[in-house]
């Protein structure tokens, strides 16, 4: 029954229905806590009525930030510019100083480098890290060049999701600009020759607090009981510009998503819950963070996954293969993209990056942007656009979508929902998670031999590949109406892997929006094995003996669930 359920809710993708849709949000400008957004909303909130869902709109204040003006000028010439969300904004007369030539920005970039009262000249994409950077270091001002012809959008908070009384000193504290390529580059030619630059940047900046809508939309599996599962499937739907691309198309591939799954209802054996988020774009994930906040317990008992969506449909976006998800998650991928997309699927880990907030509660996440543009061979890597050259400027317009594409990426969506709402058994495979793992761990057992005692981190692991080999071993052997039983036993191995595998640790706070090592709760055995030797290695070993022990509990726990079941 599944298969041919599937094949048939796949080839029912209906291109006209999702362009229709799609037009109804192209016409507005939808920043976050505006009044048109909300109006959008309730265009979406009608259709997922429409197709049987319950709504609720939920609206709670979030720290956004609106970038506004902005003017960037060299003695008396203005030189095309904008201004980033989370730059501190000047006054009418801007701020200026001498301007210094900080190559990509990198941490190597800014070592030892004395930017107190002057302003970063920085090539490529405004991003939190180079606006910690420069916070860190005392910098008036960062100052980006375009990697391309373009002016993107962007938000520079380093902290993900609205700002706490611990985290508010982490945000920016500097006046951020992003400069038209070519004449950015000839800035810098101008500092290579020699030439003492000053510069004027002038940043209108409009950050506060104020409520932001997110449309939550729901249906349950048969006979559900107050406590029964469900996926999760969001999407942010506040933009940039017209944002049609990103967010609107990846907003209609949801909306098509539950029009064919709500016809199958009666299939179902979890629920399906549908989030659209505000506060992605100019809040650092507020809305998702905010949401992971406030229904953390629900989550933590009923979530079974996360699946992500944004921008889909692009022209000319055909790499399917590098959209993230959780190792235990990579058979659905593959599945997925291989028989949607006929592509092989690159097993690849999320990024610290889209909506992902719901680690720490220990839900494993499956893709984010879905498809790509490959990079050409002659495009260096930080010029390359992989949602096309329009994403976060003026050009997301409905011209950028290709109905064809749309249709292709909305099938691979509905064949995960379909799969996670209807498989005897949830799809989650933790004798790839426990591969994954022991892989990262033996580089680090073998360098901290004789420093740090990793035998019982090595062996946990190995312990939870056989167990969950010989949980589906035995999932195999039961009869079909037995396996629900089996998927509480895979919901307490995510909680207990998943906050270790994407996670610091820390299953109620959210780390930096900033890019981590894979498996993160183990960085302090990294930082022990890079300062072997040296003085600072006995105030790291006590870190590393924590995250060593944080690690070998949640092993224990994970195969303690898996070996007990079924």
């Amino acid at each position: 029954m599944s298969d041919t359920t599937l094949q048939s809710l796949t080839a029912a993708v209906s291109a006209e229905t999702m362009m229709r849709n799609l037009e109804a949000l192209a016409s507005r400008v939808k920043l976050a806590g505006t009044p048109e957004e909300l109006e959008s909303l309730r265009v979406i909130e009608a259709r997922m009525q429409d197709y049987g869902y319950r709504t609720t709109i939920l609206q709670h204040p979030a720290f956004i930030s609106l970038p506004g003006a902005a003017r960037l000028s060299v003695g008396q010439q203005e030189l095309p510019c904008i201004t980033h969300s989370f730059s501190l904004p000047t006054g009418p007369e801007g701020v200026t100083a001498a301007l210094v030539d900080l190559g990509q920005g990198s941490a190597a970039d800014f070592q030892n480098k004395d930017l107190r009262g002057r302003i970063a000249l920085i090539e490529g994409m405004a991003n939190p890290a180079s606006a910690a950077r420069a916070r860190d270091v005392g910098a008036l001002g960062q100052l980006h060049i375009s990697p391309d012809d373009q002016l993107h959008e962007m938000c520079i908070s380093p902290v993900w999701g609205s700002p706490s009384d611990a985290t508010r000193g982490q945000l920016p504290r500097t006046v951020a600009i992003t400069v038209e390529r070519q004449a950015g580059l000839a800035l810098r030619e101008r500092l290579r020759t020699g030439e003492a630059l000053s510069v004027t940047l002038f940043a209108d900046v409009d950050t506060g607090w104020r409520n932001t809508p997110i449309l939550v939309a729901e249906l349950d599996a048969p006979g559900a009981g107050v406590d029964a599962p469900f996926v999760m499937f969001s999407g942010h739907h506040d933009t940039w510009h017209f944002g049609v691309m990103d967010n609107g198309a990846a907003n209609a591939t949801m909306m098509e998503v539950a029009r064919l799954c709500a016809g199958r209802q009666q299939d179902w054996r979890r629920g399906l819950r549908f989030c659209f988020w505000s506060g992605h774009s100019q809040g650092r994930y507020s809305g998702s963070a905010w949401y992971a906040d406030e229904y953390w317990d629900e989550l933590d008992r009923r979530c079974v996954a996360h699946v992500n969506t944004d921008s889909t449909g692009g022209r000319g976006a055909d790499d399917l293969a590098h959209s993230g998800a959780a190792a235990e998650l990579w058979g659905l991928a593959a599945d997925a993209v291989g028989a949607q997309a006929g592509q092989s699927y690159a097993r690849v880990r999320s990024g610290r990056n889209g909506d992902q907030s719901f680690w720490g509660v220990g839900i494993p996440a499956i893709f984010n942007s879905l498809s790509r543009h490959a990079r050409p061979d002659h495009v260096a890597a930080q010029a390359h656009m992989p949602l096309g050259w329009w994403w976060h400027t003026p050009h997301d317009t409905l011209d950028k979508i290709d109905p064809e594409r749309l249709v292709r990426d909305t099938r691979v969506f509905v064949h995960v929902v379909w799969r996670l709402l209807s498989t005897p058994l949830l799809p989650l495979n933790y004798a790839e998670h426990a591969r994954s793992l022991r892989a990262e761990l033996e580089p680090l057992r073998d360098g901290l031999s004789g420093v740090l005692d990793l035998s019982l981190l090595a062996s946990r692991a190995a312990a939870l590949e056989d167990a969950a080999s010989a949980f589906a071993t035995r999932a195999a052997a039961m009869p079909e109406e037995a396996l629900p039983a089996l998927d509480g036993a895979l919901m307490r191995a995510s909680r207990a892997l998943v906050p270790l595998d994407y996670t610091q640790g820390d299953r109620f706070r959210h780390d930096p929006a900033l890019e981590q090592h894979a498996w993160p709760s183990l960085q302090p055995l990294r930082q022990l094995l890079k300062a072997a030797g040296t003085a600072e290695a006995p105030f790291l070993l006590v870190a590393a003996r924590q995250a060593r022990n944080c690690a070998a509990h949640a092993l224990r726990q994970a195969t303690e669930a898996l070996a007990a079941a079924g």
